[in-house]
């Protein structure tokens, strides 16, 4: 039986919401070690060479733990309904954890994880802070353009009513969104002159 010794030189990375066996091997931790821990208790696989510390909450709030996992597992960003319900502009309840990959790359995923595969997968990026954990997901504009494209046209329109009636930051953009319907060959003017008239 191991001692903690190698759970010891890993301290940093357990006070991270979660860490990659390459991070651990600069410490001296191999890959094997890790498995061990995982098979004792005292380690979580998050996904192909993650990890995170047992008992340790990923965020303060468990309903989008999940979400995270999801993330870090796929190494994706987070879009369309899964981004809407975080930016609270739907009322859609997420079944699944929708998020986006490159177009061309492949991920093998299992559970309740949508995998969208997108061309431009790079635009409109922008982080989202939960608990201690930042998390790459698409910005208010870009995913209601994609809303438009990949969801029904009943969610779209929500989702673009409710973020033209926000305030401050949080209120649409409409020069960005007429430049990612540019962009992404979405046709939204008509959708936007009936709500901002």
């Amino acid at each position: 039986m191991r001692s903690k010794e190698a759970l010891n030189k890993i301290t940093t990375l357990l006070n991270q919401p979660s860490f990659t066996s390459k991070e651990a091997k600069t410490y001296g931790v191999n890959a094997a070690t890790l498995a061990h821990y995982v098979k004792a208790g005292e380690l979580i696989r998050v996904g192909h060479g993650t990890y995170r510390k047992a008992g340790r909450d990923v965020v303060e709030d468990f309903q989008w733990e999940d979400l995270v996992e999801a993330v870090q597992k796929t190494k994706g960003t987070v879009c369309l309904v899964s981004a809407l319900s975080l930016y609270e502009m739907t009322e859609e309840i997420p079944r699944q954890h929708w998020i986006a990959i490159p177009h061309g790359t492949s991920r093998q995923v299992s559970g309740n994880i949508k995998i969208v595969r997108f061309r431009n997968a790079e635009l409109g990026i922008t982080t989202f802070k939960i608990g201690e954990v930042i998390l790459p997901i698409y910005d208010r504009e870009r995913t209601v353009i994609d809303s438009f494209k990949h969801l029904s046209i009943e969610i779209a329109i929500k989702a673009l009513r409710t973020g033209l009636k926000k305030r401050g930051e949080e209120k649409l953009n409409i020069q960005k969104l007429q430049q990612y319907a540019k962009a992404l060959h979405v046709k939204i003017d008509p959708y936007l002159i009936t709500e901002t008239t």
